[in-house]
């Protein structure tokens, strides 16, 4: 849509002719504008729509905008017509033509009724300044100037209503279809609401879109960001904070039933692995039972770590968790094997821990029994077997580690004496003594 010239001094014919020229084809533009504007889907689907909150204000406010802007049209054609009827008098136009088309053309010449105005200020007071008055009376100029301003105000909520209906409610559309796939899913594997807290989202979600499809349908405008800055009509973007929230939490929930159907998949393998675990710390446990009785039989003066019993809470929730298995329970035995191979693993390596602990006296024993066999052999490859105080230290210490209850501490000095005299026999450096009295040889005596 144009603008015509300001006002100025009276016009010659040629000055005119360019006129009614520009301004014919200005109508032809405000008359393309106009129509393009009423068939315009966004216009219908606020026509029949049941609209609330901004929408409805808003678009109160524009259809008396565009009704005002017909009539200015109205009276912009009427005025148009007139100066060309003037001009088509005569060839060589008068000078009286020329001061009346001059006053037409540029003055303010164009009246609009009263009616038109007063309705379309009651309907939208903040359109028009001129409330009250009867008529208005406008230049060319003026009158298209703001027929600009109606046509932008009006077409800029016309697009931003119609942009808002095209992407919301079919990606609101889409979205509840996933989300009734993902509820069927949800369904087949126990997560239902109230029973799992991926189905309470469910639920909530449903719950949110149907509202937000609902609002965008009766007040898109609320679902509007303008652009900043912008002067274009439609400037701006759907607002999807709403939508784009829901979608992550439907995805959320989707990953959540991904791993209840993992759960399913592989519930069977996983309890085997768990019997097995648990299994092989039972018998752990009752091997380092076994050895503590043991150890209390061969070790004396030592003290034997407490064997305790397995955990029967493990095996009760092991059979919860099959129940599980049994009745489909995906959700419930989901959390529960997760928990139970942590505990189940942790309860395997505190039986081996416990076997340790009880098993260490035996196993210093025969550390002991080992180095005194070894230093034995050592004498003997070289010649030194018969040794009397050899024989004499080494019968000693072999009694104490092959005897029933065998005192550790003193079993580690007897090897320790041995080590030493053979040592000195063969020259090698003395072995760390423990202390105790010496003998003539500058041994420790048995």
């Amino acid at each position: 849509m144009g603008v015509t010239d300001p006002a100025g001094p009276v016009m010659d014919r040629d000055e005119v002719d360019r006129a009614l020229a520009r301004l014919g084809a200005e109508h032809e533009a405000i008359e393309t504008s106009l129509l393009a504007l009423q068939d315009h889907a966004g216009r219908r689907l606020l026509e029949g729509a049941e609209l609330t909150g901004t929408t409805k204000e808003r678009w109160t406010a524009a259809e008396a905008s565009i009704t005002l802007l017909w009539a200015y049209f109205d009276a912009y054609a009427g005025a148009l017509r007139s100066a060309r009827e003037i001009r088509a008098r005569r060839r060589w136009s008068s000078r009286d033509d020329l001061v009346e088309l001059t006053e037409l053309l540029r003055g303010e010449s164009v009246t609009v009724a009263g009616g038109a105005t007063a309705a379309a200020t009651a309907n939208a007071p903040t359109l028009l300044s001129a409330a009250g008055r009867l008529s208005e009376r406008f230049t060319l100029a003026a009158l298209v100037e703001r027929m600009n301003e109606l046509y932008a105000g009006s077409l800029d909520l016309v697009v931003a209503a119609d942009t808002v209906w095209s992407a919301l409610p079919a990606r609101i559309d889409l979205l509840a279809a996933e989300l009734q796939r993902t509820r069927k899913l949800a369904h087949s594997v126990g997560v239902r609401p109230g029973e799992h807290p991926a189905g309470d989202d469910l639920e909530r979600i449903t719950h949110t879109l149907t509202r937000l499809r609902e609002r965008v349908i009766s007040d898109p405008l609320a679902f509007w960001v303008p652009a900043a800055g912008s002067s274009a009509p439609g400037g701006g973007r759907p607002d999807t904070t709403v939508y784009d929230r829901e979608a992550r939490a439907l995805e959320d929930v989707r990953r959540e039933i991904d791993a209840v159907l993992t759960v399913r998949q592989d519930a069977e393998q996983r309890l085997v692995r768990l019997r097995d675990v648990l299994s092989r710390a039972d018998r752990t446990l009752a091997e380092a039972r076994t050895a503590r009785g043991e150890v209390l039989a061969k070790i004396a003066a030592t003290e034997v770590p407490v064997v305790g019993g397995p955990p029967t809470v493990l095996q009760e929730r092991l059979a919860t968790a099959a129940e599980y298995r049994r009745q489909a329970q995906w959700h419930r035995l989901s959390p529960l094997l997760e928990s139970l191979e942590r505990q189940a693993d942790d309860e395997l390596l505190r039986a081996r821990e416990s076997l340790t602990a009880v098993t260490a006296p035996l196993a210093v024993r025969a550390e002991l029994r080992g180095r005194l066999d070894a230093y034995k052999a050592k004498v003997a490859r070289h010649g030194l077997a018969e040794d009397s105080l050899l024989v004499e230290r080494y019968d000693a210490a072999r009694r104490m580690l092959w005897s029933a209850p065998c005192d550790l501490r003193v079993a580690e000095q007897a090897v320790l004496r041995y080590q030493q005299a053979a040592a000195e026999l063969l020259g090698t450096p003395r072995v760390p003594q423990q202390g105790g009295p010496q003998d003539g040889r500058g041994s420790s005596q048995p």
